[in-house]
């Protein structure tokens, strides 16, 4: 995959992208006033006081504090036992005061940091989960990702964009257009001899193609364009669609925050298949 800056894999880079998107949300936190906190977001029924107490929750949970056992409503934007599982720590904060949860959230991040920075820590190590324990890698990946997206979320219904260009953004990205080709496949339905490029132009710049060719057993098979340019292809045989976006759009398309036609970009090539690919671009649950 072309990608600049390159995302962050190794474990300090991680705990470094993760301390960075965590304290952009504790800063965007303290600075909010109480009608800001009280504001609707993407994510339907949280707040950005919601957002803030999601993850604080996560993050005391996986430094060992157990929440009080609460009865989660049947809300209306709950859709599937992972949603519910997630409301709970949400649910628990929803009286407190937002100073309350950027509290909260001060003291565990520093405590959490520490831990992290353990030098003995490796890549295996095992740490506690949201559902379980994960090697520190993969969950540092995953925590990343979540609250850098939490982090668009409050930006979003706050007005006040920015954080694009950080290791947790190229992170996001990364993983959004690692997803891509498989994603495309499953859900786009795209026929034999479709190739498809989708493009992040900035400020983080990536770019992934892949191309749907016949399997040995004749079903359809995503190939990847290594270089994620057109070089080599066909173009007598091959529907070349090239989708073009901002790190933002990206990043809230991969997050499933709007739908495609609230969605900027450019598409050089087949209209459709570039909606049924964005469609096919979530990776959040």
């Amino acid at each position: 995959m072309a990608m600049h800056p390159p995302a962050p894999t190794q474990l300090p880079e991680l705990v470094e992208a993760w301390k960075q998107t965590t304290q952009a949300v504790i800063d965007l936190a303290i600075t909010a006033s109480d009608a800001e906190l009280a504001r609707e977001t993407t994510c339907p029924g949280w707040t950005v006081k919601d957002h803030i107490a999601h993850v604080a929750g996560l993050e005391t949970r996986l430094d060992g504090h157990v929440d009080p056992d609460v009865e989660v409503p049947d809300y209306p934007w709950l859709r599937h036992d992972t949603g519910r599982f997630m409301e709970r720590a949400v649910e628990v904060r929803r009286s407190w005061t937002g100073a309350e949860v950027v509290a909260e959230l001060t003291r565990v991040i520093a405590r959490r940091a520490e831990r992290l920075q353990d030098p003995e820590l490796t890549d295996d190590t095992p740490l506690p989960g949201p559902t379980g324990p994960r090697p520190a890698l993969s969950l540092l990946t995953l925590r990343t990702m979540d609250i850098w997206c939490h982090e668009q979320d409050i930006r979003d219904a706050m007005g006040r964009p920015g954080d694009l260009d950080s290791p947790a953004a190229a992170l996001f990205v990364m993983k959004v257009l690692e997803a891509f080709p498989e994603g495309a496949l499953a859900d786009a339905d795209l026929p034999v001899g479709t190739a498809v490029i989708v493009e992040s132009t900035g400020p983080v710049l990536a770019r992934e193609g892949m191309r749907v060719v016949e399997g040995e057993d004749g079903t359809p098979v995503a190939e990847p364009l290594f270089s994620g340019t057109v070089d080599g292809l066909d173009h007598s045989a091959e529907h070349v669609t090239t989708i073009r976006m901002t790190t933002e759009g990206l990043a809230r398309a991969g997050a499933g925050r709007y739908p495609v036609d609230e969605l900027r970009y450019s598409v050089e090539g087949d209209e459709e298949v570039a909606r049924r690919v964005l469609e096919a671009l979530v990776i959040v649950p």
